[in-house]
């Protein structure tokens, strides 16, 4: 809708529909009282003509502004981190937050519109173009946590300086005399994936440490993907001595796959994670991790929502928070006989 276009009122929709002001009214308001055709077609005429109601129109009729936070999956430690840092965030900024699974139902944007939403957190989830279409023309502002695709200019996201967590795993792996260091990560085309993978050859190549094809595997960031892809490591000619996983899920199944065969961490494989979820402090032997900042990217999702919702300008579109090394007891010196193979 163009900014000097009359908006929509519910006369128009009373006339387009054939019934009275005062059952349009009924239905915009959630009432009972109106006969099911007769609501069902009101509802699509409010569809079509992108009516807002008069109290989603004006931030100020807003008190506790809603902001709606969706994400794709299951409730996992690292969604719940971040959900921890919206919610704290909101309580603090007196907002409101509703957490929804993210929806590809018709007008579900027009529907997030009139149940009072202000704008949209998405929590790794994918966006498409048809996505944001529906955002734009319902005018409600998107705040992307970690992406996992490079964000549409439309999209504000927040992040963490993956590349530089990867270098900096890789490197903790290298001063503790590794070489032969492998990356299991998350989806090929993931943004985060694609830094993290990055900083981890960076730090390979600077090193002049070789890194064979089969010692970089993609997959999803979950358990099984640590688990299958640890195991066709350590079953190779030349198994590495140390793994780097694209996040903490990842590296506890790289453990259990070391146990599987008998092996020890660390004293048979070092493994680093990503993340420092609750998780890497619960692993057996504690996890060595990337802290990616989780509850404050979820805080700083929150109050970028807030600024757009209320017609301000964001301070970046794109913010990124420093991750840092926890050293735990997952990672050790290569083993003597282990090292000179080299």
């Amino acid at each position: 809708m163009r900014p000097n276009a009359r908006r929509t009122t519910l006369a128009d929709i009373a006339r387009a529909a054939g019934v009275s002001v005062a059952t349009v009214s009924k239905v915009v308001n959630g009432r009972g009282d109106v006969a099911p055709h007769t609501r069902i077609r009101v509802q699509e005429l409010l569809h079509q003509h992108h009516y807002l109601a008069p109290v989603f129109r004006h931030t100020e009729a807003a008190e506790s502004p809603t902001i709606e936070v969706q994400f794709k999956g299951g409730l996992k430690s690292y969604v719940a981190e971040t959900l921890e840092g919206i919610i704290d965030s909101a309580a603090e900024l007196g907002a409101s937050v509703v957490v929804s699974k993210a929806s590809s139902a018709p007008h579900w944007a027009r529907d997030l519109v009139s149940a009072g939403r202000r704008a949209v957190i998405a929590v790794t989830s994918v966006y498409t173009t048809a996505h944001l279409n529906e955002l734009a023309r319902s005018g409600l502002p998107l705040v992307v946590l970690d992406p996992l695709h490079l964000p549409d200019s439309r999209v504000h996201s927040v992040g963490a300086t993956n590349f530089a967590g990867g270098l900096t795993a890789t490197r903790h792996l290298l001063s503790l005399g590794h070489r032969r260091i492998a990356y299991l990560g998350g989806p090929t085309m993931a943004v985060c994936n694609q830094a993290r993978m990055h900083g981890y050859r960076a730090a390979m190549e600077a090193e002049g440490a070789r890194v064979p094809d089969d010692y970089v595997r993609p997959g999803e960031f979950t358990y099984e993907t640590g688990l299958l892809g640890a195991t066709a490591l350590l079953g190779l000619e030349e198994a590495p001595t140390a793994v780097f996983a694209g996040n903490d899920e990842i590296a506890v199944g790289v453990i259990e796959a070391a146990r599987a065969r008998g092996m020890r961490v660390p004293e048979d494989l070092s493994v680093v994670g990503f993340d420092d979820t609750s998780l890497a402090q619960m692993a057996s032997p504690p996890l060595t991790t990337v802290r990616q900042p989780l509850r404050e990217m979820g805080g700083a999702a929150l109050r970028t929502a807030l600024r757009l919702a209320n017609g301000e300008k964001a301070e970046s579109h794109h913010i990124e928070l420093a991750t840092e090394l926890v050293v735990r007891a997952s990672t050790a010196p290569p083993r003597e006989e282990t090292a000179t193979l080299e």
